[in-house]
């Protein structure tokens, strides 16, 4: 297994270096990992002076997966925009063809009370948002800016999805719902918007192939209602770009601290980068401070998605889960009672639990 790792900018490489240490528990035991170091974003542009540097790409196109620090930070922000670092982040996704975004949010029992919702709602929470990534009002064409036919200035974006686009990421989420609890939620704008009138269509002829799949749909103002009233209703999410990019932030905050959040983005053969849902938290930055959970988790997904090593991605999910439970934080989740330790002693401790 070859893994491209880019540690990032800001507080990146201080978690990338306990997510490896994870890692090379089970390299140790004989699972066959290469790790290969590149930069990207602000460290692409401080190395090379571009945040996806040609030295980076082609690490990355080789690699079999990409496991990714955090990219940014103030300093780059006078930057030509082409130039700063979450330009190199698009790029990436853009030259690895990572139409699919998985975003989990779990809810560990151990932090129920760290959520702003009632511990009742939320404990126990497991969803998995699949969010297309390449199509959508974000990239569709035309867009801009113009002055129209009455001399009045307007802002203009396209809506639009292939149907090759929406099957292939339908595919992705029942694949998905078939190894957790056969649910899968559809979420779209159907009664007002055609493209995602369209989109209903094809999920649902594309159900067919799945029939132990048990699908729903629901508008996305609903959803969002849903998510808050009762989240635990849902199992797996699919939905197009923009709602996704609303959906997943939503449940990101149910669990109470995005620090806990792990992500994957994947292109059709199942490559993909892994990456934590947080930032590069300049201000924490080389102090020890960061929780470097999400990472860990990152790398177990992507032990699971990119590799199907099921038993790995378990076992790393299990210490992460043993570390909790045995009262360690970091900062961001730290409540009286508890043992607060730094970001390499929360590696420690996983390390340890592995």
């Amino acid at each position: 297994m070859k893994i491209a790792v880019l540690p990032g900018d800001g507080i990146g490489p201080e978690i990338m270096t306990q997510a490896i240490r994870v890692l090379d528990v089970l390299r140790a035991e004989g699972l066959d990992m290469e790790f290969v170091e590149a930069p990207l974003g602000g460290a692409g542009y401080d190395a090379y002076g571009h945040p996806y540097p040609e030295f980076t790409q082609k690490i990355c196109r080789e690699a079999d997966a990409v496991l990714l620090g955090a990219v940014g930070g103030p300093q780059y922000d006078t930057l030509d925009r082409p130039l700063r670092p979450e330009r190199g982040l698009l790029a990436i996704r853009k030259d690895l063809g990572l139409f699919a975004n998985l975003r989990p949010a779990v809810l560990f029992p151990e932090l129920a009370n760290a959520s702003t919702l009632k511990p009742e709602v939320v404990a126990g929470l497991d969803i998995m948002i699949v969010r297309e990534l390449t199509g959508d009002v974000y990239f569709g064409q035309p867009r801009g800016m113009r002055v129209n036919e009455n001399g009045e200035r307007e802002g203009f974006n396209t809506m639009v999805y292939t149907e090759a686009e929406v099957r292939r990421i339908a595919h992705v989420a029942f694949g998905i719902a078939m190894k957790r609890q056969k649910k899968l939620c559809s979420v779209d704008k159907a009664n007002v918007l055609e493209t995602t009138e369209f989109w209903k269509e094809i999920v649902i002829d594309v159900a067919k192939e799945y029939p132990e799949v048990e699908l729903s749909h629901m508008y996305v103002d609903n959803a969002a209602m849903q998510l808050i009233r009762n989240p635990k209703q849902f199992d797996v999410m699919v939905t197009g770009n923009i709602f996704g990019d609303i959906l997943s932030d939503e449940a990101s905050m149910l669990t109470g601290s995005i620090g806990m959040l792990a992500s994957a983005s994947l292109n059709e053969s199942k490559k993909g980068l892994y990456e934590p849902s947080h930032g590069s938290a300049p201000d924490i930055a080389g102090k020890n401070l960061a929780n470097p959970l999400a990472t860990i988790l990152s790398a177990a997904m992507m032990m699971r998605y990119t590799f199907n090593n099921e038993a790995a991605a378990v076992r790393i999910e299990n210490a992460v889960k043993k570390v909790l439970a045995a009262g360690y934080r970091t900062g961001d989740i730290f409540e009286p009672g508890m043992t607060r330790v730094s970001c390499s002693e929360m590696g420690d401790q996983v390390v340890a639990a592995m």
